[in-house]
């Protein structure tokens, strides 16, 4: 197209642009000479059109119903949105025409339909650059075309001709296309995972007519999925919440399997046997992660390969957003985990930073009434050193546990495991806690099962000692009537423990009639750093790690810690077990099975 013409053109539009601003529907674009023609700028907005021959179709009439002979801006611009309403069919092949054609500044000759409330319109084009008046850069096209042929109904193409079939294709993946766009969108709004499945479910489901459209959380090692999220036609029985084993129904293995859409006119599952069920697996780098499964009727027909892509390119999508979530919510979790963990330690130091004032405050008090000579007689200065010496080692114990915490936070709790006799620890722990039970005027008792030989179990018999120390130090310290008991189960059941196999358990019960715990602190018992009341822990005195040591021992030790408390004012329970080193020959009725 030569200079001149481009001159002549950018005058026809500037007066074009004034008429229609002025309201006058003769566009000069008319003496251009073409049946159709209209300018667009790169985004393809219309900016002035002329079309001479719209009578063809019987749904063109103006006001008074008569059929209209031309059709101008404000015409295909007239609805309630002001949106263009005279569109190619294939959006976005025909502006990347465009921007071509601006970039390359040359005319091209090409064929698009275009739709026009539900009609079809095939028209050939030529589409050339326009110039404006100053500068090089060309922003706007000139578009000439003929009409070619006309569909009159759009839903429903009947031409029978290959190129009507592939049309039909281009519009199925352009609506397609339109709800992934969609379902994307409204994935990237949020991380809320179930609000993103429900979307999804709601978007597919409806777009490819399913009976059922249902989402699985699934992880690497699971045998099983469950419904997490569904669609479903009003019809059709809710199957929320549902799980279903993966080995029931194999195209759901399949899919997993393959990360590929996997379809099935037969299911096995009895869920699924009056449909035929399309399964997409969702997956982000390589690794599914959820599972989309769709229900269609028996007389429909199978999903065509344009609808197995779409299931597959939105399962895609779903996938990594999947990922997205669940990452999120793992690092929100520990950014609150670690801010409690924070705030715990910080209860913690504030409560023992009182604990080790306490004794060393004692002791320095004594031994400076000894050294300022205010100990009259021997008697009195000997009770102030037996005082001094209390609470010496009172800070010893403190100072231990903070140390055992420390090693178990590092990694490097020492254990040396033997064979060891339940009479003997037996009987340590009951010179220790005896004498200091009676001073509180308790009951103290402990027992153990009756055998023809001695009880031995496998573990480090110094942490076993501090355990039961700490357990009964605890029943001591909150129990001001009433009594301590401790006892001794044996339990014939198989262990497996170091590359080692042990012939049964051995359970040890503490219980106490003191203050207890109420239902909704016991949680707290075993976290590190955790007191289940502070202020309760400065009126008793101790460290509140007492538990959490002792779990992390018997753990270490193959065993495990468990404890009860029906609530406050009824007392409490702590067990804990340990591998026998040996199975021992039991009495009658004192045999216990587990």
């Amino acid at each position: 197209m030569s200079i001149t013409a481009n001159s002549q053109i950018s005058d026809a539009l500037l007066t074009d642009n004034r008429e229609s601003m002025n309201g006058n529907t003769d566009s000069p674009l008319i003496d251009l000479g073409a049946e159709l023609i209209y300018t667009q700028d790169g985004t393809g907005r219309y900016l002035s059109f002329y079309w001479q021959h719209p009578s063809v179709l019987d749904t063109f009439k103006d006001e008074d119903n008569v059929s209209v002979k031309r059709l101008n801006i404000q015409q295909i611009q007239n609805n309630s949105h002001g949106e263009e309403i005279f569109a190619p069919v294939e959006q976005v092949i025909y502006l990347e025409k465009l921007q071509k054609i601006l970039t390359s500044l040359e005319p091209e000759k090409c064929k698009f339909w275009f739709g026009y409330h539900q009609h079809l319109l095939e028209f050939e084009l030529i589409i050339s650059p326009v110039f404006p008046k100053q500068g090089d850069t060309a922003a706007q096209v000139l578009v000439m075309g003929r009409l070619l042929q006309v569909s009159r109904n759009r839903l429903n193409i009947n031409f029978g001709t290959q190129q009507t079939k592939e049309l039909d294709l281009v519009l199925r993946s352009q609506e397609n296309q339109k709800l992934v766009r969609q379902i994307t969108k409204n994935i990237r709004l949020t991380l809320d995972l179930e609000k993103i499945w429900q979307q999804t479910v709601d978007g597919l489901g409806k777009a490819l007519k399913s009976e059922h459209c249902i989402i699985y959380t699934y992880h690497t090692d699971d045998s099983s999925v469950k419904v997490a999220s569904e669609y479903h036609k009003p019809q059709a029985n809710s199957m929320f919440g549902v799980e279903i084993d993966i080995v029931s129904e194999p195209i759901f293995a399949e899919a997993v399997a393959t990360l590929e859409p996997t379809f099935s006119d037969k299911p096995m599952h009895c869920l699924f046997s009056p449909y035929q069920l399309l399964v997409v697996p969702t997956f982000y780098q390589g690794d599914a992660n959820g599972l989309i499964a769709l229900t269609m009727g028996k007389n429909c027909y199978p999903p065509s390969k344009v609808e197995m892509e779409l299931a597959k390119e939105i399962a895609e999508q779903l996938g990594t957003a999947i990922a997205h979530a669940t990452l999120y919510k793992e690092l929100e979790d520990a950014r609150q985990q670690a801010e409690e963990a924070t705030r715990r330690k910080s209860e913690f130091l504030a409560n023992v930073s009182h604990e080790l004032r306490t004794p060393l405050n004692g002791m320095i008090g004594f031994l400076k009434l000894i050294l300022d000579g205010m100990a009259d007689d021997p008697q009195e200065q000997r009770q102030f050193l037996e005082e001094a010496y209390v609470s010496s080692v009172y800070l010893h114990d403190i100072i231990n546990d903070i140390l055992d915490i420390a090693k178990i936070e590092a990694g490097k709790i020492d254990l040396e495991f033997r064979s060891v006799s339940l009479v003997e620890i037996f009987s340590d722990v009951k010179g220790f806690i005896r004498p200091q039970a009676e001073g509180k005027n308790l009951s103290f008792q402990m027992q153990k099962p009756d055998t023809c030989d001695e009880i031995l179990i496998h573990g480090d018999y110094q942490r076993l000692k501090q355990v039961m120390l700490n357990l009964l130090g605890n029943a001591l310290k909150f129990t001001n009537e009433g009594g301590i008991t401790v006892s001794a189960d044996v339990i014939k059941k198989k262990v497996d423990f170091q590359n080692q196999q042990f012939p049964g358990i051995l359970r040890i019960r503490v219980a106490d009639t003191g203050i207890g715990v109420s239902l909704d602190k016991q949680d707290k018992l075993f976290q590190l750093f955790s007191q289940v009341d502070g202020s309760r822990t400065r009126q008793y005195g101790g460290t509140g790690l007492g538990l959490a040591i002792s779990q992390k021992l018997i753990e270490a030790m193959g065993g495990e810690v468990n404890f009860y408390s029906l609530g406050e004012g009824l007392g409490s329970t702590v067990t804990f077990t340990v591998p026998l080193y040996q199975q021992p020959v039991l009495l009658s009725n004192s045999e216990n099975d587990g």
